[in-house]
């Protein structure tokens, strides 16, 4: 196993650089570096307490990091809310999937981006455009070859993968830069988890490169191009996923074993 180096010609999308976060005296980010590069699923793996969270957290600017640099498309950048993060093109998806069960998937894909209509309607009225929502929201799951019946049905009445598919179809119809998925098939069954994981496929190969978190090595494994194992709020390793073993991946995750390279090239 050797560590993967990341002195490619390409651009990183999104990188961070000595990101320290500290809560009181505990320290969740000690000087960790991060990268994910143009066109890849990136895998982000680490034990409890490793990091992780804050990680994603300072990467979609839900917190702020006390020390360290964040970058875009290799500018700096400050992100002082989610929002900050989603006006630079940057989309999470979390566990909880944040989607209204009772509206419709269309409404839900353009939850708090509602299309108004054009003109004073819309304007002065901020009257709701819902034939041109559904129109983009048919289009943009065909896209993605999301199967679902009706664009009008209620999210609640959609299984699991379905509902997941909708959040992913959401962030990857506003994100210009990355889209972040946190735990996706985590409570999935075995059926439902290949379908998020073939549209997670098809959200990078639509040119949006995939910061995936996960526990699930077998999915990791199957879909990520590299993989950042994080341990002990810094990052332990960067390696292709075809050049490691995953019982070496887990043991670095852990602290049995060493990366080869600790530094990153």
């Amino acid at each position: 196993m050797s560590t993967f180096p990341s002195s490619s010609a390409a651009t990183p999308v999104l990188s961070a650089r000595g990101l320290v976060k500290r809560y009181g005296q505990v320290t969740a980010l000690d000087g960790c570096d991060f990268e994910v590069m143009p066109g890849e699923i990136l895998a982000v793996i680490g034990d409890n307490g490793a990091g992780k969270s804050s990680l994603i957290k300072a990467l979609s600017g839900a917190t702020v990091p006390d020390e360290g640099e964040i970058l875009l498309d290799g500018s700096a950048v400050k992100f002082r809310s989610p929002l900050d993060a989603r006006d630079h093109g940057i989309e999470t998806v979390y566990q909880d999937l944040a989607v209204a069960p009772a509206m419709t998937i269309a409404e839900n894909l353009f939850l708090a981006r509602e299309l108004v209509k054009p003109g004073w309607r819309g304007k002065l009225l901020k009257m709701i455009d819902k034939r041109r929502m559904l129109e983009e929201a048919t289009a943009h799951m065909k896209g993605l070859q999301i199967g679902i019946r009706s664009m009008k049905q209620a999210v609640e009445t959609l299984s699991g993968g379905q509902r997941q598919g909708v959040a992913v179809a959401r962030s990857a119809a506003f994100a210009r830069h990355v889209v972040i998925l946190d735990e996706p098939t985590a409570a999935l069954g075995v059926k439902e988890g290949n379908m998020v994981l073939e549209l997670i496929r098809r959200v990078r190969d639509r040119g949006l490169p995939v910061i995936l978190i996960s526990h699930n090595m077998p999915h990791v494994f199957e879909v990520a191009d590299r993989i950042h194992i994080q341990r002990l709020g810094r990052r332990a390793a960067l390696v292709k996923t075809k050049d490691i073993h995953m019982s070496e991946a887990v043991a670095i995750m852990t602290g049995a074993k060493e990366a080869d390279v600790k530094a990153i090239a």
